[in-house]
């Protein structure tokens, strides 16, 4: 992994939290998550985090087909690092969440560094009578109930299997222990140094969006892993671009993105991925930090390349 002082920016495009009622400007079916992808990547976003949705229901999706067409769409359009979500969405079986990435074979993929309480239900009263789909209000406050899954087995499982295809990983570590957690699979031999961390503030289950507790984990990442990695930050909700600022200015990356946020300023939607991609670009670009390529980036993480992907 090559050091830099060149700034990554990733956006993650749609996600599994939020739902069509939420914004009539979420990319919410395949062809939308293609466009706006490709958009974000224009405006200068280099790493571009995705999940798939169905076409029809908006519902994320695991199918193998919208995947692909995803992923080869977006190749023919752009140069942008795909990396495709572990994730998938709280109600996935590991299975179906590895799926496409095996298939895929990508150059990035995220991997979440514990389970964890993950909700989303709080969202509900907002939207209460407007609907667009029937299952949106069910899945939001099946949240109050679930379980964001990633055990211990549940990460060797995503570290060995896509390892073995070339697959390198952007750690999301939502808590101070997901940070211990990887340091772990650092001290089993499981994780190829150095790497890519994200540390994720602002999600109920998780750490809050409070400037001390991003010293707090970046600090404690320092302490664990020294100049072994490199790291962003993604923020939920109001804190998403206050949060990347401070990031950059302690020499961070960052990611923006619908997923992540709806907004793009107090009270008002961003219509689009690429909005929130220019208004960080700005910022940073007025904080005199220059911003990465995709082939930047690739060199920066260490990444195989997009000729070695499978899709």
């Amino acid at each position: 992994m090559a050091t830099s002082s060149k700034v990554i920016i990733t956006c993650a495009v749609t996600g599994a939290t939020h739902t069509p009622t939420m914004s009539p400007y979420l990319p919410v079916t395949p062809e939308a998550i293609i466009e706006q992808a490709a958009e974000a990547a224009e405006a200068g976003a280099a790493i571009l985090h995705l999940h798939a949705r169905d076409g029809t229901t908006n519902r994320p999706t695991a199918d193998l087909d919208t995947w692909f067409h995803i992923l080869r769409s977006l190749r023919a359009r752009s140069n942008a690092v795909l990396n495709m979500t572990t994730g998938g969405s709280t109600f996935m079986s590991i299975e179906d969440r590895l799926s496409a990435p095996l298939a895929a074979a990508p150059e990035l993929c995220s991997c979440n560094m514990g389970s964890m309480n993950f909700g989303t239900y709080t969202m509900i009263p907002r939207f209460e009578g407007k609907w667009k789909h029937d299952w949106e209000k069910d899945y939001l406050e099946a949240s109050r109930g679930a379980i964001f899954r990633n055990t211990f087995a549940d990460i060797e499982t995503i570290l060995t299997k896509l390892g073995d295809r070339g697959t390198r990983f952007e750690f999301e570590c939502y808590d101070v222990g997901h940070l211990y957690n990887l340091a772990h699979f650092v001290d089993r031999g499981m994780v190829k140094l150095p790497m890519f961390v994200q540390l994720i503030v602002g999600t109920l289950g998780g750490i809050g969006a409070d400037p001390e507790n991003l010293v707090f984990m970046k600090k404690t990442a320092d302490k664990l892993f020294g100049d072994r990695y490199r790291w962003s930050v993604l923020a939920g909700g109001r804190h998403q671009m206050n949060m990347a600022t401070m990031a950059a200015t302690m020499g961070g990356n960052v990611r923006v993105g619908l997923e992540d946020s709806l907004y793009a300023g107090k009270g008002r939607l961003a219509t689009s991925n690429a909005e929130q991609v220019r208004m960080i670009r700005g910022i940073l670009e007025g904080l005199g930090l220059e911003i990465a390529t995709p082939d930047e980036a690739r060199e920066i993480l260490g990444l195989k390349g997009m000729a070695e992907v499978g899709f």
